[in-house]
């Protein structure tokens, strides 16, 4: 059992895929398996390996509300954009800086924060990661990226320490990580602290370190639509891991790795080039495959190692099981959703009985995890899964289940009822249309 308030290191990844790790399946364009991520392997096996872990949304932008509040992200306006645009000045769109978050939470209890990489919360100059409890920021605040132009998706320029517009040669993903690696080497055993790594890859454009050349073709706009190919997308993910070694190192050498709780997870499933068999969907779908994300954690004074898990979380539960593990309470007035994971590096069989919950404007979709349980709508249509046998979800079991599916389903009624609707002018911007690229029949 720690002595002394752990360290805590929270590493998201954009858009990566369930299987995108070696540990969770990877495999290459020939279904061979790939050694993509041997860090975060390694990682999975000196800690935990979460099979059931959810995002709190299939977008971006509202897991990331969740993940910075401990709520439920329904409770806020601006994560009720799918995800929130590139709209600079908004006063609405964004997380308010009087909500309290689990980095000024943590601040406030003495721990030094700092984000490195994606915000995509709101612009400045109504929101911000340092007025949202953050006392450094490096990155960018857009939903995207380019990884040499370090401009946004519309090619405006997207980079900064702090509030100050930064310029700096190089590959994001080698700067994001190197930042990282600055701010543990600049750590002290008398305070701890708060470290979010939030990488942009494998997000969109398509670039690896070798790809400079691309990056001038395509300008730093879009979606990049007319390039990549799972080879880069996993070079990407490689250069992602061999960073989060780099931060793994640096811990190592300052002796703080075996009182640091380190999570890396992904903001939700997979996108274009991404591997989340066994699943179907992708982003933008409550369909596993758009909320059941690859997760791995290690804490050497806590965690048991090579442990695997099956019990069902949210990313939100994380944001709690950070503050529990800090000793901090969320703030009364805004009490947290998520529930604390601490039990279960005492009993990996700890599974609480508990609902997890979604919605989303896109395609009026709703789901309900219970259990081995799934409710889901979408476009008005209902199905019923049993996700243990049939993870797939290609079994509706409906008409065979009408009583679970009628329990169900008024369950998240009445969860939904609980939080505010959403909002008619909330928009949904898709990436992309099949204009763009072909959509499977089935």
């Amino acid at each position: 059992m720690a002595t002394q308030r752990p360290n805590l290191i929270f590493i998201l990844a954009d858009d990566l895929g369930y299987a995108d790790l070696g540990c969770t399946g990877a495999r290459d364009a020939h279904s061979r398996a790939t050694d993509v991520s041997p860090r975060l392997d390694a990682m999975a096996a000196q800690g935990m390996r979460f099979t059931r872990g959810y995002s709190n949304s299939a977008v971006c932008s509202p897991t990331r509300f969740a993940l910075a509040t401990g709520r439920w992200q329904y409770r806020l306006r601006g994560a009720a954009e799918e995800p929130i645009a590139s709209v600079h000045g908004d006063k609405v769109l964004g997380l308010p800086p009087d909500h309290p978050t689990v980095a000024s939470l943590l601040r406030d209890a003495g721990y030094a924060t700092a984000l490195v990489g994606k915000w995509h919360l709101g612009y400045p100059p109504h929101f911000g990661p340092r007025m949202s409890g953050y006392e450094e920021f490096y990155g960018f605040h857009a939903g995207g990226a380019d990884y040499f132009a370090h401009c946004d998706p519309r090619g405006r320029p997207d980079f900064w320490i702090n509030e100050e517009p930064h310029e700096e040669e190089g590959y994001l993903t080698d700067l994001l990580s190197r930042r990282a690696v600055d701010f543990v080497e600049r750590q002290t055993a008398d305070k701890p602290f708060y470290l979010s790594l939030h990488y942009s890859a494998p997000h969109w454009p398509w670039l690896t370190r070798d790809d400079l050349e691309e990056s001038r073709r395509i300008g730093g706009f879009g979606k990049h639509t007319d390039g990549g190919t799972i080879e880069t997308y996993q070079r990407m993910i490689h250069h992602m891991d061999e960073g989060i070694g780099w931060v793994l190192d640096a811990l190592e050498k300052k002796g703080m790795a075996e009182n640091t709780l380190i999570v890396f997870t992904s903001d939700n499933g997979g996108e274009r080039f991404s591997n989340n068999w066994p699943f179907i969907g992708q982003k933008m779908d409550l369909l596993e495959g758009g909320i059941r994300v690859p997760l791995v954690a290690r804490w050497p004074e806590r965690m048991p190692a090579g442990a695997v898990s099956d019990t069902p979380n949210l990313t939100m539960d994380w944001s709690a099981t950070f503050l529990a593990a800090a000793g901090v309470h969320g703030h009364a007035d805004y009490p947290l959703d998520g529930i604390s994971l601490l039990p279960l590096m005492d009993d990996g069989a700890w599974n609480p009985e508990r609902d997890l919950c979604w919605r989303m404007k896109h395609r009026a979709q709703r789901a309900l995890v219970r259990g081995d349980w799934k409710y889901l709508q979408i476009e008005g249509v209902e199905y019923l899964f049993n996700v243990a046998q049939d993870p797939r979800e290609r079994a509706n079991l409906r008409d065979r289940e009408p009583q679970r599916l009628a329990e169900l389903r008024q369950a998240w009624q009445q969860w939904d009822a609980s939080l505010p609707p959403i909002p008619e002018e909330a928009k949904v911007s898709l990436v992309f249309s099949r204009q763009d690229l072909p959509s499977a029949t089935f």
